[in-house]
């Protein structure tokens, strides 16, 4: 690969480099949505911490969008369809949303995550091809823009390939992750 962008906890980078690879880190609660428009090459990976902007008593994640799924989910895709991405295209992956600190599900913070942003997608119209999502272990995700593979690695496991399903597929499909091994 050719260009390396790494996307830190509550950012964001889109690319219309085709030798790009994004990368992100540590999604222990937090979660990574993956885009890639395979006509395009768009490639975009957001890595928000939090679901809602509305616990920033500041300015509603003004000032650090990228840090919510509420604020940041949506710049995510603008920021595509300006490098040319087209919404019917898109092949729209997610990770993280672990429960890595033992709370006894005081906060929930990764399901909580999870849910505003399925329910952020399912607004906008926007269908998940593939996820790995829950548990209890850290992950990092790799998106390569020329091919659209997604690897994602979680601690203590071997890298896997997260495969967006297609219609038949997914219908037939008992759910949870679709991943094959590396």
């Amino acid at each position: 690969m050719g260009n390396t962008l790494v996307v830190g906890v509550g950012d964001c980078k889109v690319t219309g480099d085709p030798l790009a690879e994004l990368v992100t880190y540590a999604l222990g609660s937090c979660i990574a949505v993956a885009i890639w428009d395979p006509v395009t090459r768009v490639s975009g990976l957001l890595h928000f911490m939090l679901p809602d902007s509305g616990v920033d008593r500041n300015g509603n994640g003004r000032e650090h969008p990228y840090r919510y799924a509420d604020t940041g989910t949506p710049l995510l895709f603008r920021g595509a369809y300006q490098e040319g991405a087209e919404k019917r295209r898109l092949v729209v992956r997610l990770a993280g949303g672990a429960a890595v600190v033992n709370d006894n599900g005081v906060f929930n913070i990764g399901k909580r995550n999870y849910a505003a942003l399925r329910k952020i997608l399912w607004k906008a119209g926007v269908m998940v091809h593939a996820e790995d999502v829950g548990g209890g272990v850290s992950r990092t995700v790799r998106l390569e823009a020329e091919s659209g593979r997604m690897i994602v690695r979680a601690s203590g496991e071997p890298e896997r390939e997260l495969w967006p399903m297609n219609h038949a597929e997914r219908t037939l499909s008992q759910g949870g992750p679709l991943c094959q091994n590396v």
